[in-house]
């Protein structure tokens, strides 16, 4: 997805955040229903998305609210500083539903607007809408699917597809948990029809793929991250620019309250 958001609501740490999904007990739930409201704060060492620097290479400060219904609506805003050339600032706004299956298995659909300002070496804002699924068990399991049908402003009109698996497993009660996961991005550029000549975009792809050590402190956690991306067009998109080169991330968020 070349120097421009290539949509983890970041992976396994946010899915990589705008998106989140756990079971909650009746105890939980009744908390839910009395505080509705929750937040989050986070300083990283570098902006990983999908395997992606959004920050080249360089830290970033985040922040997010999030509103959660007792029927499982929920929605959200979350922030982060990005850059592209110039640097600029990243808001996501994004609404969604999430729902018990069963006791192990819980359901997840929502819609993201990625939105940017400031940094011009973006190719716009978009919408993106996103399914997933989580199996909980003693490992947690997690497949997401995700398709933008207008990515950016990208010329005719690029469509953006998405696919991941992660899994993630803790410790014990160290407080400690790992995680993997491995995702699939595609974007197809469109054909055109300019003065009666015909113009096909072509399709970009690339995988991409992260292993995280995460460490519970009370509301805080740090997360450890080993990013990169491999396979089909990522040679070609490593050559020309280092925010598609792997590389580690620390990563210390606070969830409020």
């Amino acid at each position: 997805m070349k120097p421009v958001k290539l949509s983890f609501a970041v992976a396994l740490v946010l899915a990589a955040m705008p998106l989140i999904s756990f079971a909650q007990d009746a105890e939980a739930v009744e908390e839910e229903s009395e505080f509705p409201l929750s937040a989050s704060l986070a300083a990283t060492t570098d902006y990983v998305f999908r395997g992606v620097s959004q920050s080249d290479n360089g830290p970033a400060f985040q922040a997010g609210l999030n509103y959660d219904a007792p029927f499982g609506l929920y929605a959200g805003v979350w922030g982060s500083n990005i850059d592209f050339g110039t640097g600029g600032f990243e808001t996501d706004y994004y609404v969604g539903w999430n729902t018990d299956l069963s006791d192990s298995w819980n359901l997840d659909l929502g819609a993201t607007r990625y939105t940017y300002s400031g940094d011009k070496g973006l190719s716009g804002d978009y919408n993106e809408f996103i399914g997933k699924i989580t199996w909980s068990g003693p490992v947690t399991v997690t497949g997401l699917l995700a398709y933008a049908p207008d990515y950016g402003d990208l010329a005719p009109k690029a469509k953006e597809s998405y696919a991941s698996l992660g899994a993630s497993y803790d410790i014990g009660e160290t407080g400690f948990s790992i995680g993997g996961s491995v995702g699939y991005t595609s974007i197809d550029y469109g054909n055109e029809t300019i003065e009666g000549e015909a113009f096909d975009y072509g399709v970009s792809d690339y995988f991409d793929g992260a292993v995280t050590l995460s460490k519970a402190f009370g509301p805080a956690t740090a997360t450890l991250g080993y990013y990169d991306t491999f396979g089909s067009d990522a040679e070609e998109l490593r050559s020309g620019s280092d925010i598609y080169k792997p590389g580690l991330a620390l990563t210390i968020s606070v969830a409020v309250p």
